[in-house]
């Protein structure tokens, strides 16, 4: 595929989840950060479903949209991208800046919409600071759409089963964080939807440093 086809496609896509996160999150402002939609519904069904053995599994796979988890999956995405050792490293690099500056931008998001998160006696895990968007949610979307991009370019057998994994696991890790009481569902979409939106955006600009194939 071709430099430009690449930037356009990024561009939109990136374009068409900045809109959509921007009007959640004016929605979000607008009432003051109570519950939207089915926020509530299923929350109730969560805390009404919570088996040991699901929380426990819930809280395991949690538990890898922070940390080290998300940042080694973004390091392995750029040595999948790359060819060649100078390839590799400057990818890895990309792709490290890619998801630290999309964790930046959240934190000041987060900040500024200071949404509260649903009542503390619905937790089952730990959390910290505001709800919107979901910080795990966030950080696995980006992680995960960085490992889809770089499978997808270098095109490996299988690499459609593979991406339905990663990105099968990218979306867990977002709904482990409303079935465990500590977001509303809204904030994990809207963290999909800013990951989606951050990826278009970094795609964008580095494709558009790309030689023309």
């Amino acid at each position: 595929m071709k430099r430009h086809d690449v930037a356009e496609r990024a561009g939109i896509w990136g374009l068409g989840a900045w809109t959509a996160f921007g009007v959640l999150t004016m929605v979000v402002v607008s009432r003051d950060g109570t519950p939207l939609l089915a926020d509530g519904a299923l929350l109730s069904w969560s805390v009404g479903h919570r088996p040991d053995v699901t929380v426990v599994l819930a809280r395991a796979l949690t538990a890898t949209g922070a940390g080290v988890v998300p940042f080694s999956l973004a390091a392995l995405a750029g040595v999948i991208a790359g060819r060649t050792l100078r390839q590799r490293a400057l990818a890895v690099a990309l792709c490290l800046a890619c998801l630290w500056a999309g964790q930046a931008l959240r934190y000041a998001v987060m900040a500024i919409v200071a949404r509260p998160r649903p009542p503390q006696a619905d937790w089952d895990t730990y959390a910290s600071a505001w709800a919107f968007p979901s910080g795990h949610t966030t950080t696995a979307a980006l992680a995960a759409g960085l490992l889809i991009i770089a499978v997808r370019v270098r095109g490996p057998r299988g690499k459609t089963p593979l991406t339905l994994v990663i990105g099968g696991w990218g979306a867990l890790v977002g709904l482990t964080r409303v079935y465990l009481g500590v977001h509303w569902f809204t904030d994990v979409v809207g963290g999909w939807l800013f990951a989606l939106g951050w990826l278009g955006v970094c795609l964008c600009a580095v494709a558009c440093r790309l030689p023309e194939r």
